[in-house]
């Protein structure tokens, strides 16, 4: 195993410090060296109920392979055996909330250089989960709680038995809000249906796949678009309460919205033409905007959603255009007011040259802008 560890982006004064791990070796060594990483900011296994442990980590065992045998790397550091039912051996931060975010695909076709794109804007709170949720019951939080999204990692994992992947995390190691994969499929998380948001569900790790953990298993078991849709229409998913939807596209040209509803109904939203834009609202209901929730009109949701699908309609498209549209939709003081809510970072992927491509916040500027690190390119790899 070789594992590095590099500081890309922010420090000392800036409102975020990013870190890119780069992991090597079997998969049982990489879920070591994430264990360690996670340890490090004060991970620790949270009590499980052994009934619920044993059933996931046979449900992880049959369907994800992959990150059942990360967890026995995690159970190293941890000190247990690989097959404790007593604690979780993932999970290794706390789970997101959800984000307003924005993202869009262009199939090749419509794209200047013939190469699929997907970009997307992280927009997430700028404060610490009891402020956060404060705000979403409409109390007050504890001041000067450190901020949940200021130490993202960019991660890079190549494996000797599957493929490379690169991600983007907030604050769970083992899981990603965005990535992509050697085979050039990508894949970013998005808050489903900010209208009825709220505080997640305190329930617990269940069987099967949380909010951050299904984009890494796509990016893990699946090389395109078709096996995406056969793996996660027979993965078993949760939610605890926040629902997300994800914008999934391969290099081939295609792409598609998963989405999983109350009550267990999935749905695969189809590109119905050359481009495909999500923000904040379920697709598949194919409704007009409904009356937000109180706090929930700052996100836009509706806004952003027709503001990028006009730019994708506008003609051929470019990976600097792609950038110019997401920058007219990020979210900056101007925009939130007082709403702690900024766009944290810009991912471009070209799907092609298997490359991701990211900026991230800083801090606000004295124009009400916004700053941010130059930008950055990853590809899966080590090349």
């Amino acid at each position: 195993m070789n594992a590095t560890r590099e500081l890309v982006a922010g420090g000392s004064g800036d409102f975020m410090t990013v870190h890119h791990l780069v992991v090597t070796g079997s998969q049982a060594e990489i879920g070591r060296a994430l264990a360690e990483e996670a340890a490090g900011r004060g991970w620790r296994p949270v009590p499980a109920d052994p009934t619920v442990a044993r059933a996931r980590r046979a449900w992880f065992a049959r369907h994800w392979p992959q990150h059942h045998a990360r967890m026995a790397g995690a159970a190293e550091v941890a000190g247990v055996a690989a097959d404790t039912d007593e604690v979780h051996l993932d999970g290794l931060a706390g789970l997101p909330a959800g984000s307003g975010c924005s993202a869009t695909w262009c199939a090749p076709s419509a794209t200047t250089e013939g190469h699929g794109l997907l970009g997307r804007n992280y927009d997430f709170f700028t404060v610490g989960w009891q402020q956060m949720f404060a705000l979403m019951s409409g109390g007050e939080g504890p001041e000067h709680e450190p901020p949940v999204a200021s130490r993202p990692y960019v991660i890079t994992s190549v494996p000797d038995d599957g493929p490379a992947t690169t991600l983007v995390t907030m604050n769970e190691l083992d899981g990603c809000m965005e990535g992509i994969n050697e085979h050039g499929l990508a894949i970013a998380l998005l808050i489903a249906d900010a209208e009825h948001a709220g505080e997640p569900v305190q329930a617990g790790p269940q069987v099967g796949l949380g909010s951050s953990q299904l984009p890494r298993f796509v990016l893990d078991t699946c090389e395109n678009v078709e096996q995406a849709k056969q793996a996660l229409l027979g993965a078993k998913q949760y939610d605890l309460g926040t629902p997300l939807h994800y914008l999934i596209a391969d290099r081939s040209g295609r792409a598609f919205v998963w989405e999983h509803t109350e009550g267990g109904v999935e749905h695969v939203v189809e590109a119905g033409g050359e481009s495909l834009c999500v923000t904040n609202h379920p697709l598949h209901r194919r409704s007009g905007p409904v009356e937000p929730a109180k706090g929930v009109e700052t996100m836009f949701t509706h806004e952003r959603l027709e503001q990028l699908s006009e730019r994708m309609k506008a003609g051929p498209m470019s990976p600097a255009l792609l950038r110019d549209a997401l920058d007219e939709v990020r979210f900056d003081a101007r925009k939130a007011g007082e709403f702690p809510m900024r766009t944290l970072w810009r991912s471009v992927f070209d799907l092609d040259e298997r490359t991701m491509s990211t900026h991230f916040y800083l801090g606000d500027a004295d124009d009400g802008g916004l700053r941010y690190s130059p930008e950055l390119v990853f590809r899966p790899g080590l090349g």
